[in-house]
């Protein structure tokens, strides 16, 4: 595995990503019990797994560890994708829910992660990269290096959120290079502890549903749309390759009206 870790880096993958496909291609090799796999074997497994119940992104995430693997061991295959279902967010957190979760924090580390994650849209793995240098306090403005497909981008903060990171970094005694975050060992913040860090605080708001950080990303989108932000602000706010990533908050609530005349063609 080492050799195809290196063959995915110089294929220019993210680390996060390397990883996920190693990983994957070990439950491969163990299921198909060879690592040699021949065209037939790869055409068996992919048709098995696309008939099961598994969710389309295991199954996409899957198939294209193996496309990687078999280019590889130079017997490149690519396949098919099945179509991918329709994406509603059925539960998102309510303004109100949101403010319980940041009363129920217990320090200054708690409350920036989550007025940040709620307040800028930011995704959790961008979260953790996040450093001191990155942010404008001036400015209000936060720089998102090597985001979702290698893209940077500038996310626009709250006073309120800069007020609260502006605390946070001068009782830590932050310096402009340390990341934002840290473990409490003292190394990188990862989405691991981000993700228990999220659900602990959760728990102690009593919010009855499954609270995840990605979900703080969708409930701020929704959110927009329900307070009437400009559809394209939402667009850019949110650094969405297409417009129609954006128009799925829009059918998840059934607000259509406002968006027909300029978008007819996504209603």
């Amino acid at each position: 595995m080492k050799n195809f870790t290196q063959f995915l880096v110089v294929k220019g993958l993210q680390p996060v990503t390397v990883r996920g496909h190693v990983s994957s291609m070990g439950r491969i090799i163990r299921k198909i019990e060879t690592e040699n796999i021949t065209c037939q074997q790869a055409n068996d497994f992919v048709s098995n797994l696309y008939m099961s119940n598994v969710s389309y992104s295991h199954k996409s995430n899957q198939v294209k560890a193996l496309e990687y693997w078999l280019e590889y061991k130079g017997n490149k295959m690519i396949f098919g994708r099945q179509r991918k279902p329709k994406r509603l967010f059925k539960e998102t957190l309510t303004e109100a829910e949101i403010t319980r979760m940041i009363i129920s924090t217990k320090n200054i580390k708690e409350k920036s992660i989550v007025i940040l994650l709620a307040y800028s849209g930011v995704r959790p793995k961008e979260l953790c990269q996040i450093k001191i240098s990155d942010i404008d306090f001036g400015t209000n403005q936060l720089r998102i290096e090597q985001g979702k497909e290698f893209k940077d981008g500038i996310i626009y903060i709250p006073s309120e959120c800069i007020k609260c990171l502006m605390e946070y970094v001068i009782k830590d005694k932050l310096n402009s290079n340390d990341f934002l975050f840290k473990t409490y060992m003292g190394n990188q913040y990862n989405q691991n502890a981000l993700r228990k860090t999220i659900k602990v605080i959760s728990k102690r708001a009593k919010i009855e549903k499954r609270v995840y950080p990605y979900l703080l990303r969708h409930s701020l989108a929704t959110n927009m749309v329900k307070r009437g932000a400009n559809i394209l602000y939402i667009k850019e706010h949110f650094r969405h390759a297409w417009i129609e990533t954006t128009m799925l908050y829009i059918h998840s609530i059934g607000n259509l009206d406002r968006v027909e005349q300029y978008f007819p063609q996504y209603i």
